[in-house]
């Protein structure tokens, strides 16, 4: 049993390893090819999170998808630069909204030289994306801009809140599948019909893809509060910092108004401060890592996992199969 990629994932046969890690090693070139500018500035802001490294999950994806058509098919590699190069300018996009200081282990974009600059180099990287897309195809670009609209949906979503009486977990949910799901399904989407593999197996591969991501995000929101920095690449607590409320928090608060616990509604009182104050922010971390509302949202990022597994069962047996299923261990793995 092999790891490949900086991900971590786990194989079991030699030769996908080989296809695998050759797959990696050529979108990790695309992808410094596809962001050098004639003008050394901006190639060196958006090479800046790409050469900060990242766990490429989304290109493994592509490259395993591919497994069941044809993995040296022309269009393999430039699809799996195109969703990590979209991925990649979201982060610079997000980092901005968040206010973050930290991404992968650097300064994030924002911080090293403004939010003016980070914006228009995830700009930079869309426009760039594009232009390998245009020599995909139509079908590919048509993909590519449903999945974008659905990613920005979401993010728009998160940012007007839940409408009056909805559900917060479950408009939560939707913000993700938009969010990071619909990129992530296009990921398995896009490495099964570039390799020419059939449509019942594309249509399972993305819809594994789509729920991989969920749990792939719900294990981001445990990690915010649970890891520390070396683990993360960023400062834990970002998102509570910015009042984004992810899964644990949403699961606290519905406890915390179904029982009236007085501790639970002091800690809420405390999320709604002023998070800014380190102080504070230390203690509500404190105070969230051993809550039960993180441990349930663990269960749902491995309830998502599962449910990605299960949607497997169609395709044949094979070490791709098997590492697909590993990979959903991977993910809970992350979460703890």
């Amino acid at each position: 049993m092999t790891v490949v990629g900086p991900f971590g994932l786990s194989v079991r046969d030699q030769a996908l390893e080989a296809d695998v890690q050759a797959g990696l090693a050529a979108v990790e070139e695309g992808l410094l090819e596809a962001t050098k500018s004639d003008v050394p500035f901006i190639t060196e802001a958006a090479q800046h999170l790409v050469r900060a490294g990242g766990k490429r999950f989304r290109p493994l994806l592509v490259m395993l998808a591919a497994q069941f058509g044809d993995p040296y098919a022309p269009g393999v590699v430039p699809s799996a630069v195109v969703v990590e190069l979209t991925h990649l300018a979201t982060l610079y996009h997000d980092d901005v909204m968040d206010e973050a200081e930290k991404r992968r282990g650097v300064d994030s974009a924002n911080v090293r030289w403004g939010n003016s600059l980070a914006v228009l180099t995830g700009d930079f990287l869309f426009a760039r994306a594009s232009q390998i897309l245009a020599d995909l195809g139509p079908e590919a670009v048509r993909i590519q801009a449903e999945a974008f609209e659905r990613l920005v949906t979401g993010q728009i979503l998160e940012t007007a809140g839940p409408r009056d009486g909805r559900d917060p977990v479950e408009h939560y949910l939707d913000v993700l599948a938009g969010k990071t799901g619909s990129l992530v399904a296009v990921s398995g989407r896009y490495g099964a019909m570039m390799s020419g593999a059939d449509e019942r197996t594309i249509d399972v591969l993305t819809h594994y893809g789509e729920r991989l991501g969920m749990a792939f995000q719900l294990a981001d929101d445990v990690l915010d509060i649970a890891s520390d920095s070396h683990e993360s690449g960023k400062t834990p607590g970002t998102d509570l910092r910015e009042g984004i409320a992810t899964l644990p928090v949403l699961h606290l608060r519905a406890q915390a108004a179904a029982t009236g616990s007085p501790a639970d509604l002091e800690l809420c009182e405390m999320l709604d401060g002023d998070l800014a104050d380190d102080a504070l922010h230390a203690e509500v971390l404190r105070r969230l890592r051993a809550h039960p509302a993180l441990e349930q949202a663990r269960r749902d990022t491995v309830r998502y996992a599962e449910e990605a597994r299960s949607t497997l069962a169609p395709l044949p047996e094979c070490f791709a199969k098997a590492a697909l299923e590993n990979l959903c261990d991977a993910v809970v793995h992350r979460a703890g």
